[in-house]
């Protein structure tokens, strides 16, 4: 089965620039967060994301290059691989004007249940929309 990208734009604003002028890797952190909820609430049903949720087990992100106040860029996520009850979320930053790779994340989820705070097994019900054949 194929991931289906998701993705969205974003412009830098000034909360998100350091002392050094260029975006802060705390922002990078939030925005690996941010597209991948933004996805999982576009995928799936109300009733789903009222039972279910996800916890982080681990972030690892490789900077490659710096963004800086008004970059224009691209946060591109997909699902790449899932087993029991984790799933490893893949996400690319991307600034748009060159099309140029600012940063990768791996994140590394766990599914729980949301009333028993349990982890719970990954079902086709949950991978479905984000997998073509």
């Amino acid at each position: 089965m194929t991931p289906i990208p998701f993705q969205y734009e974003i412009e830098v604003q000034q909360e998100h620039i350091d002392e050094l002028k260029h975006v802060n890797n705390v922002a990078y952190l939030q925005w690996v967060q941010d597209v991948g909820e933004k996805h999982w609430n576009l995928k799936t049903s109300k009733e789903l994301r009222e039972r279910m949720g996800w916890v982080v087990l681990n972030h690892f992100i490789e900077y490659k290059s710096p963004a800086y106040l008004n970059d224009k860029l691209i946060l591109k996520t997909w699902i790449e691989s899932h087993e029991g009850v984790k799933s490893e979320r893949r996400v690319e930053i991307i600034r748009k004007k060159d099309n140029k790779i600012l940063a990768q994340a791996k994140t590394l989820w766990c599914l729980i249940e949301k009333q028993s705070h349990r982890p719970s097994r990954i079902t086709p019900e949950i991978t479905e929309p984000f997998f073509k054949d």
